[in-house]
């Protein structure tokens, strides 16, 4: 048996994501429209919103392309997965939505021109490092990815995930397997583990590791690889895609949370882009993945314009992100609010907000412009240089997002 054959034969004894009996709850997140606009614009920040777009699921598993189905309603949606298992699991929630817009088909990766469609967004969040090659796998589909599309790709990171390959190989020392007795006793050596062992901080971070499927995923699986910042450039650059950004950017700045405030933040903040998010991830040193956002090399648009280095901001309209808080209690001196971006996995990245900041930020509605915003500000010394450092600061914190589609057809 070859390592595709592994791969698939292990998907077919133990699928995951666990299936999901309903999708109600993904349904109602969604009626919010904000919540579509948000990311739309963290993947193409330049462009208006359509509905018909063609999305590719590569790599479905059991319950992502029905997700995407039922949230994008006016999109089609193409899903690839070599698991039967899987595919049976989407179908029934095909079923069960009456989600005409899903179409399936088991395919793996590497022939996904097989199709013969190509694709306005390609998302594949989890699968590429399961492939033997992975160069093969972006570059096919990087093949039936329009010019103008994108791509919204996850990768296992290098670092954060040590304590994971460690114990992998002890697995494959015992031979231990996914029967439900070797999980329990998995489960139980894991409780056993010393409390400085390097897998020790995921266990205590992570939401779903102890469940049978997610431990059997992260430490049986046949087939991994991970990858540091800088691989994951080269890995674009070998295969004919440019870098976007990262789904969550604060982790990888200098201007961001405890990194700021590190002896080197200005050595990290005057790096070029690549090396400044290399050495943040080694400063950082937990990050178990790397979700980011990517584009064929030969498009003709600038696909991530956001930039404060000209007067082009003022045309930008921010959204704010529909998955951070605002905190108005126990607060550090000084502030009135609190900005948490609940995906952020690290503590450090916040933002506090001062009494000025918070006009403007009772401002943002997804309209106005900033120029717009700025109107309503106080008008206190330096107020348009401490709006756009705030706003910047929204942006790099991932609190809000723009649409910039005004700006770069004003200047066109």
């Amino acid at each position: 048996m070859n390592r595709s054959d592994e791969v698939r034969e292990f998907y077919e004894r133990m699928p995951y994501p666990p299936p999901l009996p309903s999708l109600d709850a993904h349904r109602d997140l969604y009626k919010d429209r904000d919540r579509h606009r948000a990311e739309f614009h963290l993947i193409w920040p330049a462009k208006q919103p359509r509905g018909n777009l063609e999305i590719l699921i590569a790599g479905c598993g059991t319950s992502q392309a029905a997700r995407y189905a039922l949230r994008e309603p006016d999109a089609r949606i193409t899903a690839i997965d070599i698991s039967d298992t899987s595919l049976r699991h989407t179908r029934d929630l095909q079923r069960k939505y009456n989600l005409q817009n899903l179409e399936l088909h088991q395919l793996p990766i590497e022939r996904v021109q097989d199709i013969g469609r190509s694709f306005d967004l390609v998302v594949c969040t989890g699968v590429l490092h399961h492939l033997p090659d992975p160069d093969h796998g972006l570059r096919a589909l990087r093949d039936v990815l329009r010019p103008s599309g994108a791509m919204r790709l996850m990768v296992y990171a290098r670092y954060g995930r040590a304590g994971i390959y460690m114990m992998q190989e002890y697995c494959r020392l015992l031979q231990i397997d996914g029967s439900a007795s070797d999980l329990r006793t998995l489960r139980a050596a894991l409780e056993a583990l010393p409390a400085d062992h390097p897998i020790s901080g995921l266990l205590r971070r992570s939401k779903d590791f102890w469940r049978p499927e997610a431990m059997a995923d992260a430490l049986l699986h046949p087939q991994d690889r991970a990858y540091a910042v800088p691989e994951i450039y080269a890995w674009l650059d070998r295969c004919g895609m440019s870098f976007g950004r990262w789904i969550e950017q604060a982790p990888y700045l200098a201007e961001c949370g405890m990194v700021a405030r590190s002896p080197h933040a200005s050595r990290l903040a005057a790096l070029p882009s690549r090396q400044q998010h290399a050495a943040v991830e080694l400063f950082r040193g937990t990050m178990v993945s790397h979700g980011f956002i990517a584009y064929r090399d030969d498009g003709a648009d600038e696909n991530q314009p956001i930039t404060f280095a000209d007067d082009s901001w003022r045309e930008y309209i921010p959204i704010a992100l529909q998955w951070t808080v605002c905190v108005r209690e126990r607060l550090p001196a000084g502030s009135v609010a609190v900005l948490i971006n609940q995906s952020h996995t690290f503590t450090d990245l916040i933002v506090t907000v001062d009494s000025f900041e918070d006009t403007l930020l009772g401002a943002i509605d997804g309209s106005r412009t900033l120029a717009e915003i700025l109107q309503l500000a106080p008008r206190e010394r330096d107020f348009e240089r401490r709006a756009l450092s705030f706003f910047e600061r929204l942006w790099r914190y991932d609190q809000i997002v723009f649409d910039s589609s005004r700006a770069v057809s004003g200047s066109r």
